[in-house]
C-alpha cells in the first residue's frame, strides 16, 4: 500500500493550489481527480474574473480570502506566464433609484479593505465604457481577468515540479479509517493518507460521506452565458456589472471581456438537482436580451449567441442568501480537512485557500 502525508480529492484550482502549498511545506502529496484532466468542472466554467472583494460580508472567509488570494493570484500569474489583466471593473447604477444600493455596496467594499475603490459619475463611466448606460458607478481598479484554463495548467505544472503526484482518471471508490490514517481505494490501488483534503467541488458532500466525515449538502446551481458576436466586441472594454441580485444568489448578468477578447454575458442562476447537467433546458438567447440591454442599449438579440454554462457548488438552498466557504477540519473525522462550497470568489481565492488548508494541516505537525 502506498503511504502519503496528504491526499487531495479534486484537481480544480482549490485542490491544485492546496497541493502546491502543502508540497512547498515539505509534505508528500497526491491529488486524485476523477476526470482525465484537471479543472474540468467549476474551475473552468466561470467568468474568469479576479474579484476585488467588494460583495462579501465583512469578516467572512469569502471577503478575507478573496483579498488575500487576489494579491497571490496576480503574483502567481506574473511568475508563471498565465494570461491575465488587471483591467478594472465598473459596478453601475442604471437609474437614480439604484444609487442608495450602490453607495451601500461601496461602503461594504471599503469596510472589507478593498483597495482603490471610487464612487464615480456618468462622465467617468463614459470615459471608460462609452457604450454603457449608467448614471453612477463604483470603479474597482484591482479587479481583473484571468485565463482559467491556463491557470489550471500552471498550478498543475508548479505542483508537479514541487513533488505533487497527480492521479488523473482516478475517482475515489471507497475509504476506511485506521489508527494511522485513512485508507482510500481508487479501484486500482489503495493509498494510506495521514490527512485527506476534500476539495471535490460539486461532489464534496458525497466525498465527505464516503470518508466518514460530517454530513452537509452541496446545492448545484447552473449559470448560463450568452456571447456577443465578434463584430460587436469593441462595445465593451473590460468588466461591467449591474448591482447584485437582492436575493444574494448571484452578482447579476454582467459583461466580461476575456483575455482572448470574447465578451460574455452571465451567469444566470438556476438551482437544479443534477451536478453534471450543463445543457438540458438551456435558456434561449432571447432570455438574455433584456438584461444585456440594461447594460448596452444598442445591443439586440441578433447580436447575441448562446455560450457556455457552469455549475456552482453552493452550500445554501434557494431559500437562503449566503453561506461562507467551508474550510476546516471535519468535526467527526479530524483527519479530513474540508475546502468545500468553493463558489465565487473561489477562483480568485484559490491560493489563499491553499495557504489556509496547509496552515490547518501543518499547524499541529510542524
Amino acid at each position: 500500500m502506498e503511504r502519503i502525508d496528504v491526499a487531495v480529492i479534486g484537481a480544480g484550482v482549490t485542490g491544485l493550489a492546496s497541493a502546491l502549498v502543502l508540497a512547498g511545506r515539505g509534505r508528500s502529496v497526491c491529488v486524485l481527480e476523477r476526470h482525465p484532466r484537471p479543472g474540468l468542472d467549476t474551475s473552468t466554467h466561470n467568468s474568469g474574473v479576479i474579484h476585488g472583494g467588494i460583495y462579501y460580508p465583512a469578516g467572512s472567509l469569502k471577503s478575507r480570502l478573496c483579498i488575500e488570494g487576489r494579491r497571490l493570484l496576480y503574483d502567481f500569474c506574473q511568475a508563471h506566464g498565465v494570461p491575465h489583466a488587471r483591467c478594472g471593473k465598473l459596478i453601475i447604477a442604471s437609474e437614480d433609484g439604484e444609487i442608495p444600493r450602490l453607495e451601500a455596496l461601496f461602503t461594504r467594499g471599503v469596510e472589507n479593505g478593498v483597495e482603490g475603490l471610487q464612487m464615480v459619475e456618468r462622465a467617468f463611466i463614459a470615459g471608460r465604457e462609452p457604450n454603457i448606460r449608467a448614471v453612477a458607478g463604483i470603479f474597482s481598479p484591482e479587479t481583473g481577468i484571468v485565463d482559467a484554463e491556463a491557470l489550471v495548467r500552471a498550478l498543475l505544472r508548479a505542483g508537479e515540479a514541487a513533488g505533487v503526484i497527480f492521479l488523473p482518471g482516478t475517482p475515489l471508490a471507497g475509504a476506511d479509517s485506521r489508527a494511522d490514517g485513512i485508507e482510500i481505494r481508487t479501484g486500482r490501488e489503495a493509498i494510506l493518507a495521514g490527512t485527506i483534503v476534500n476539495a471535490a467541488g460539486l461532489y464534496a458532500d458525497e466525498v465527505s460521506q464516503m470518508l466518514g466525515g460530517e454530513p452537509f449538502t452541496i446545492y448545484p446551481v447552473r449559470g448560463e452565458y450568452a456571447e456577443l458576436v465578434p463584430a460587436k466586441r469593441p462595445l465593451i472594454n473590460a468588466l461591467v456589472y449591474p448591482l447584485p441580485h437582492a436575493a444574494g444568489h448571484g452578482l447579476g448578468v454582467h459583461a466580461t471581456k476575456s483575455t482572448a477578447g470574447n465578451v460574455w454575458f452571465g451567469p444566470t442562476v438556476k438551482y437544479q438537482d443534477r451536478k453534471d447537467d450543463y445543457e438540458s433546458d438551456r435558456l434561449p438567447v432571447e432570455e438574455f436580451a433584456d438584461a444585456v440591454a440594461q447594460l448596452l442599449p444598442t445591443v439586440t438579440v441578433r447580436d447575441l449567441r448562446l455560450s457556455a454554462s457552469g455549475i456552482r457548488p453552493k452550500l445554501h438552498p434557494a431559500s437562503e442568501s449566503f453561506a461562507d466557504f467551508l474550510i476546516r477540519r471535519d468535526r467527526q473525522n479530524p483527519r479530513i480537512v474540508h475546502a468545500a462550497g468553493i463558489e465565487s470568489p473561489g477562483l480568485t481565492s484559490c491560493l489563499a485557500i491553499g495557504e489556509m488548508v496547509a496552515g490547518i494541516i501543518t499547524a499541529e505537525k510542524s
